[in-house]
């Protein structure tokens, strides 16, 4: 019963959004805005997975006809979604050949035996590793490995482990924050990088973002690691953490052949991500998307050490993160509907008259919309609804929309609250969500007005955060 309702909710929520706005908004722009209330509440309830839910503006615009059905369909193999494919495609490989535990053992083989110094370690691989893959993958990888070693120093209830809080929090916080450091580092990235591209009509290159976004993800690391740190924990010292690690290392034996490819063929789509600039004219086709997939394609022709091809399609297909692609997709065609329907024209008006004034209230505005929207479903999503509303209402405030999108893309991956998406994985891994809420609370509203002063002071202060 409770489910049928939680169901029924979503079409619910559609009609009476779309009734309540009509005084305001035309019918088409009301429809639009009630799509976005039925995928926000069926993220949060979940009455089925949040992948289904990623259909529902294909399913509202072949009812209302709100837009060229064409223009919404167009969403769900976009470019980007080109990238998420190739990006995976090498990615598989990784877990196919042990390579992603073996890179993760050797990161990890420098940790201490101080709390502070495991902390440090497991939030510092995570951030780093999910600048370049894949916030989930990060974490999945990561949180076995975590378990594993708190068993092996006699931590064996993880829910009640003092010692496993930190950690396991460490590594759902890094997995989220890093995803802003590069492009490929997060799906919300794409969104962003897809709308400044339109914004300023020229390619938006990968050394733009990072040279952009590191100050920023460097400071926004250095609060969370201090509040990592304030974690009260009962010993200051783990015994044999290390050889723990160096045990495990000199097990794996040296790197093998399919490891090889698998490593060469992401660096080298990674390398030429971000050297597009010097082959640009030469290739103007060549975008990163395409040259991470044509390199993923290579993984179904290329051998292991076995003699067997890096990757085959049946294995591709079913471990292939489909659900993810079609996620990131349903951001860009809600953001088609709210657009041009004109909703988010309408709406950012309505902000407007609010009559703000100042940088740092627009910016509060700006920030704190995108965080709310990333703990209530993905950052993907969040990213997809927050920035055509902000686009919207600096137009409408007549002010450079330029630093405002940056900043919400900087909240739009600090979030640390809800066991959604990237912070459900240390959940099932036995980190009690009561304290993850608990703690996460406190954290988002230290990062949110991190985020909010720093971005104020670099579009003030640093011509890179106020013009591309």
């Amino acid at each position: 019963m409770k489910n049928i309702l939680e169901i029924l909710a979503g079409p619910a929520s559609f009609a009476f959004t779309a009734f309540a706005l009509t005084s305001t908004f035309t019918p088409a722009q009301s429809f639009a805005i009630g799509t976005a209330v039925w995928m926000a509440l069926w993220w949060i309830l979940r009455p089925v997975s949040i992948y289904v839910t990623a259909f529902i503006p294909i399913l509202v615009d072949s009812f209302f006809d709100l837009i060229p059905e064409g223009h919404v369909l167009s969403q769900y193999f976009s470019e980007i979604a080109v990238l998420l494919l190739g990006s995976d495609l090498i990615c598989l490989t990784w877990t196919t050949t042990g390579l992603d535990r073996r890179i993760s053992v050797k990161t990890l083989c420098c940790i201490g035996t101080s709390m502070k110094n495991q902390i440090f370690v497991w939030f510092l691989a995570s951030t780093l590793l999910s600048v370049f893959l894949p916030n989930v993958v990060v974490a999945a990888i990561f949180c076995p490995i975590a378990v594993a070693m708190l068993h092996f120093v006699g931590e064996k209830d993880i829910t009640k482990s003092r010692l496993a809080l930190p950690i396991l929090l460490a590594i759902g916080w890094g997995s989220g924050i890093g995803g802003f450091g590069s492009p490929i580092g997060s799906s919300a990235n794409l969104v962003a990088v897809s709308y400044i591209e339109q914004l300023t009509g020229r390619e938006f290159m990968y050394y733009d973002w990072v040279i952009r976004f590191l100050p920023l993800l460097a400071i926004i690391f250095f609060v969370n690691l201090l509040f990592l740190w304030a974690i009260p924990v009962p010993v200051k010292e783990m015994k044999g953490t290390r050889s723990y690690f160096q045990d495990m290392y000199k097990a794996f034996g040296p790197l093998k052949k399919g490891e090889w490819i698998g490593l060469i063929l992401f660096l080298s789509a990674t390398i030429l991500a971000f050297a597009r600039p010097a082959f640009a004219d030469l290739l103007p086709g060549w975008k990163p998307a395409y040259i991470f997939l044509t390199l993923g394609l290579f993984m179904f022709f290329l051998k292991d050490e076995t003699g067997h091809p890096m990757l085959t399609w049946k294995y591709a297909e079913s471990h292939i993160m489909w659900g993810m692609i079609c996620l990131f997709a349903s951001g860009l065609a809600l953001g088609r509907l709210v657009i041009e329907t004109g909703a988010i024209e309408q709406l950012a008006s309505l902000i407007a008259a609010m009559h703000l004034s100042g940088s740092l209230s627009i910016m509060a505005i700006s920030c704190g919309f995108a965080t709310f929207l990333s703990e209530l479903s993905s950052n993907t999503a969040a990213a997809s609804i927050s920035i055509p509303v902000v686009t919207g209402l600096t137009k409408a405030l007549g002010v450079n929309p330029i630093p405002y999108i940056l900043g919400s893309i900087v909240a739009a991956n600090c979030a640390y609250v809800l066991p959604i998406s990237t912070r459900a994985i240390p959940i099932g891994h036995g980190l009690d969500a009561a304290q993850q809420i608990k703690y996460g609370l406190l954290l988002t509203l230290i990062t949110l007005a991190t985020t909010i002063t720093t971005c104020t002071l670099f579009m003030m202060y640093s011509p890179l955060f106020s013009e591309l």
